[in-house]
C-alpha cells in the first residue's frame, strides 16, 4: 500500500454516529445541532427500520460515514479512515514528499484511538502482489491494534494503469488474478506455512507474519459492478461494495445505466445467490459519488444525468447519489437500507462539513 502505484485520490474519512468536539464531547460552534423537526420527522416515518430489505428480521444499525477533519472531531461509533484510491491527472500535484497509504494509516491510527481503518477503498490488486499486500496489512491490524479493514478490487481506471505503466488485461483475467490473491492473502492471515499453486501466484511454504489482532484475518472488502467480482465477493468477502460497472476503465455514460434502481436490484441478486447461508452475514457498502445538500436536487440531476446516459429520476434514485435537504438525505439513506439493505455508505471528503447533521441525526439508528 506505499508503493508508487497506490490509487490516488482525495481521502475519505468516514464516520457513523455522532461526532464529539475538541476532547469535551461538545460543539461550541453549534453547527451540528440536532435538527429536530425535519429530521426526527424524517427517522420515525420509516417503521421498517427493523426491517432490512434482505429478508431478515433484525437490521443493521445504519453506518453513514461522512469525512471531519482529522484532529478537529473525533468520531464516537464506528468511524473508518478511507485511503486515497486514484492515480490523479494534470494539474493536480502530489507533493515528492508524500507518504505511501500504508504510512498514512499507520500515522492516522497513532492519532486516534476510534477510527477504523479502511486502507483503500479498494486497492487494485494489480499494484502489488498479494504476499507484500499481507504483510503490510498484517502489520498495519497489529499497530492499531485491530482496526483495519482492508479493500481490495480487480483494477479498473485505464489511466491508473497507463501512469504506472502496467498492462491493462482484460476483466476477466484481472477478476481471475484477483480471485487467487484473495485465496493466497487469506491462506497467509492463517496459521503454519502456505502453499498454492495458481495460473498468476505460486507460493511455497511462506509463514504469514505477524499476527494479526483480528481472527481470522481483518474484514476484507471487495468492491465492484459486474457479476463475476459481486460473485467473488458474495463468496469471499465480509463487506460487498456496491458500485457502477467501470468496465470501460473510465466514469461516463457507458457507466451510468449499472447504477440506477433496476441495476443495483440486479446485483442484489447477484450477491444474494453467490453467497448462499452467509448472506446474512455479509455487509453492503455503497460509495456515494455524488453528494450534496441542496434545495434543488431535481436541477442538480438534470445537469448531471445526460453525462451519466440516464434519466434525472434514476439519478436521484441511485445509491451512488444522495442529494437533498438534510432530512431528505437521511430518508433516502434509511430507504437504501430498508430496499437494499446498504448500511455501509462512503462520502467524500468533499461533503464532510455539510452532512455532518446527516451523520449526527443518523446516530444509532
Amino acid at each position: 500500500m506505499g508503493d508508487v502505484a497506490d490509487e490516488a485520490g482525495d481521502p475519505f474519512l468516514h464516520l457513523a454516529g455522532g461526532l464529539v468536539g475538541e476532547g469535551d464531547g461538545q460543539d461550541p460552534e453549534g453547527r451540528h445541532a440536532p435538527l429536530a423537526d425535519e429530521v426526527g420527522d424524517a427517522a420515525r416515518q420509516h417503521p421498517g427500520l427493523a426491517g432490512t430489505g434482505t429478508g431478515d428480521d433484525e437490521q443493521r444499525p445504519l453506518r453513514v460515514r461522512d469525512g471531519v477533519e482529522l484532529g478537529r472531531v473525533e468520531p464516537v461509533v464506528d468511524p473508518v479512515v478511507l485511503e486515497p484510491r486514484h492515480h490523479r491527472a494534470a494539474p493536480y500535484r502530489r507533493p515528492a514528499t508524500a507518504p505511501g497509504a500504508a504510512s498514512r494509516v499507520r500515522s492516522r491510527a497513532a492519532c486516534v484511538s476510534l477510527l477504523r481503518l479502511g486502507g483503500t477503498l479498494v486497492l487494485g490488486n494489480d499494484y502489488r502482489h498479494p504476499a507484500f499486500l499481507h504483510k503490510q496489512a498484517a502489520t498495519l491490524d497489529l499497530l492499531s491494534d485491530g482496526r483495519l479493514e482492508l479493500g481490495i478490487g480487480a483494477g479498473w481506471q485505464s489511466s491508473d494503469y497507463d501512469r504506472a505503466g502496467i498492462p491493462l488485461d482484460r476483466p476477466g483475467v484481472r477478476i481471475e488474478r484477483l480471485t487467487e490473491a484473495v485465496t493466497v492473502l487469506k491462506g497467509l492471515f492463517a496459521e503454519g506455512p502456505f502453499h498454492f499453486d495458481g495460473e498468476h501466484y505460486t507460493i511455497d511454504g511462506l509463514e504469514g507474519q505477524p499476527e494479526c489482532v483480528q481472527q481470522p484475518h481483518p474484514p476484507i472488502i471487495i468492491a465492484g459492478g459486474g457479476k463475476r467480482v459481486l460473485s467473488l465477493a458474495a463468496r469471499e468477502a465480509d463487506i460487498v461494495g456496491l458500485n457502477a460497472n467501470m468496465y470501460a476503465g473510465v466514469i461516463d455514460q457507458r457507466a451510468g445505466p449499472s447504477a440506477t434502481p433496476a441495476a443495483t436490484d440486479e446485483k442484489l441478486g447477484w450477491v444474494r445467490e453467490a453467497a448462499g447461508d452467509r448472506f446474512a452475514d455479509l455487509e453492503l457498502q455503497t460509495r456515494v459519488h455524488v453528494a450534496t445538500i441542496t434545495d434543488d436536487p431535481q436541477s442538480m440531476a438534470e445537469l448531471m444525468a445526460p453525462a451519466l446516459g440516464i434519466e434525472p429520476e434514476d439519478a436521484l434514485a441511485s445509491p451512488h447519489v444522495l442529494a437533498g435537504s438534510v432530512g431528505q438525505c437521511v430518508e433516502t439513506l434509511l430507504a437504501w437500507r430498508e430496499r437494499w439493505g446498504i448500511s455501509y455508505v462512503g462520502i467524500s471528503e468533499d461533503a464532510m462539513v455539510e452532512f455532518a447533521p446527516v451523520v449526527e441525526a443518523l446516530a444509532g439508528v
